[in-house]
């Protein structure tokens, strides 16, 4: 994905985390949501669900139908019930690991007959999927697949968001941009300092801010709304940061 030209992303984007809870699962909606409009058609797979029993409705089924339900396929390679690191919730529950490899090669399947699929990983960048420490941006590096980051909006967000930029550039990896997965009604100065600060803290754009509360709106609603929020560079109209 190049964000300065203003293509779409595809066919494989990594969307990761500086945290949990960042609003990974809503940032991934929004891009699924617009490249369907686009006519793409859209994967979102979600490589370990963790913190949810069988039955339950997973973030790979959540983004797929705030994006558009049966127009977007929606993948969970493995389900671990206690909310941890992938890891150690595949550990304490007794079942294997998902690994970069697997989840690599279920990605690479998927592209073949998608225009594009969105790989939504548990947590932040450098969270542990296996025994052998492998990572979302060992995912990344075997897929050669760019990384879009989400972020928090508030004070604290800048040294999270650099050491997850530093990480990235270590390993090679594309950073095209950070969005901002929880954009307060009333944003306070730190939120609104940080529109301007996170650019150069990332040392990539700001390819948009979804709304706190987007994902409880009708899929239709959210779908309407989501080029507002994000950037050319991920199918939006929102002016890059």
């Amino acid at each position: 994905m190049n964000a300065r030209g203003g293509r779409p992303p595809g066919p494989v984007l990594v969307v990761s985390g500086t945290g949990t809870e960042i609003g990974k699962t809503v940032v991934t909606a929004a891009v699924a949501a617009l490249a369907r409009a686009a006519g793409r058609s859209v994967a979102i797979l979600k490589p370990a669900q963790t913190g949810l029993e069988p039955g339950e409705p997973g973030d790979a089924a959540e983004a797929a139908r705030l994006a558009g339900g049966a127009g977007v396929t929606a993948r969970e390679l493995a389900r671990f019930p206690e909310p941890l690191a992938p890891a150690t919730a595949a550990l304490r529950a007794g079942l294997p690991p998902v690994g970069p490899a697997e989840v690599a090669k279920a990605a690479a399947e998927l592209a073949t007959g998608h225009d594009l699929v969105l790989v939504e990983g548990a947590g932040g960048l450098l969270v542990r999927y296996d025994g052998a420490g492998g990572t979302l941006a060992d995912v990344a590096a075997l897929l050669g697949a760019p990384v879009l980051v989400v972020v928090a909006a508030g004070l604290g967000t800048l040294n999270v968001t650099s050491l997850t930029a530093e990480a990235l550039r270590a390993r090679g990896l594309e950073l095209p941009g950070v969005v901002i997965g929880s954009w307060p009604a009333e944003p306070d100065l730190a939120a609104r300092c940080n529109l301007a600060d996170l650019p150069q803290a990332a040392g990539a754009p700001l390819l948009g801010a979804v709304p706190a509360g987007a994902g409880a709106l009708a899929p239709a609603e959210f779908r309407a709304r989501a080029a507002r929020w994000l950037a050319p560079a991920l199918g939006g109209r929102r002016a890059p940061g």
